[in-house]
């Protein structure tokens, strides 16, 4: 008899030479497994032929579904909350279209949620391509470790299993822009690591570029950290600080040393090093404020156009859009 249902999300973008080798490597995992699964392939508006390989395989195998965006919403963030609202499963794995994460894993996941864990997550212990991206991305979880305001596990992506109960969870928050791998570890429950090795992109190009890396990671340091903010009231505090002892120590040269020459260069310095510290706190100011008008519009994190070979009609998404405007998420 079957232990219960696992979903598996899958985001894709561009990814048609990767969609049927994915999708026989999760058949191949779950062959000698007592679970069912489904396979939520969420397509944010590919533009080469990755819904065509889709729609093949759901015309094969009934348990592969499509979900397809009605227009390319950004991250793959919008994709992930879709998939979780089509997911119907006991627990959904989450795991990136690119294969760089191994599907082979999963049974070590539903081994960690069988003894009661409800989140479990990649750790990335080891990871291939280019030295910069790693080295980019090692900095990227340790700076955004130091800055959160919760605990947040290193070098731990998407990839991972949550449980139903904590699935329902995300599902009520109302935020519109959503850093999943935070989110995941705001909500708590029992959570634990499992150690792998990221392989690089075995084939197709990757559509994030370096401006699009750099804007993903500060959404995350921005929605998990006052820090910034912070930074900006201890460098004014230093500022003034350092102002009133030069202010003193120019009113005892006046006094002390009236022939004491004052430099013109100086203080042109200090009014360029000034208002470069003025322009970082607005910048910074900016950040948050740019989220704060993202979410009072109260806009859908997404619009689904098309649901391929579900059950489940569009109710689904219809609801989430109207109670997000209305300041609600739907729970069913």
């Amino acid at each position: 008899m079957s232990k219960g249902l696992i979903s598996i999300v899958v985001p894709v973008y561009n990814e048609q030479l990767n969609i049927f080798p994915m999708y026989e490597r999760i058949t191949n995992t779950f062959r000698n497994m007592d679970y069912r699964y489904e396979i939520i392939y969420v397509d944010n508006c590919s533009i080469d032929d990755t819904v065509q390989e889709i729609r093949r395989l759901s015309e094969q195998d009934k348990n592969v579904h499509g979900v397809l965006m009605s227009r390319n919403f950004g991250s793959s963030q919008p994709s992930t909350m879709a998939g979780l609202y089509y997911a119907k499963g006991d627990a959904v794995v989450l795991i990136d279209g690119d294969i760089q994460d191994p599907p082979e894993l999963i049974p070590e996941f539903i081994k960690k949620w069988e003894e009661g864990y409800e989140v479990v997550y990649g750790v990335r212990k080891k990871r291939k391509g280019s030295l910069i991206r790693r080295i980019g991305y090692k900095l990227f979880y340790r700076v955004y470790r130091a800055l959160s305001y919760i605990e947040m596990p290193l070098d731990a992506g998407d990839f991972g299993l949550i449980d139903r109960k904590a699935v329902e969870e995300i599902k009520k928050l109302k935020e519109n822009e959503i850093f999943f791998r935070g989110i995941r570890s705001w909500i708590g429950f029992k959570q634990i690591g499992v150690e792998y090795t990221r392989e690089d992109r075995a084939r197709g190009k990757t559509s994030i570029s370096l401006l699009a890396n750099i804007k993903w990671a500060k959404m995350g340091i921005y929605n998990f950290s006052y820090k910034p903010l912070e930074f900006i009231s201890k460098v004014a505090g230093f500022l003034t600080l350092v102002s009133l002892i030069g202010i003193i120590y120019y009113v005892y040269l006046h006094f002390t040393y009236p022939q004491t020459p004052y430099g013109f260069s100086t203080i042109v310095i200090l009014i360029l090093f000034l208002s470069a510290i003025q322009l970082l706190a607005l910048a910074i100011m900016g950040e948050y404020i740019s989220r704060i008008f993202n979410e009072v519009k109260g806009r859908p994190r997404y619009i689904v156009r098309e649901v391929i070979n579900q059950d489940t009609d569009m109710s689904a998404v219809s609801s989430d859009i109207t109670n997000a405007k209305s300041g609600r998420v739907n729970n069913d």
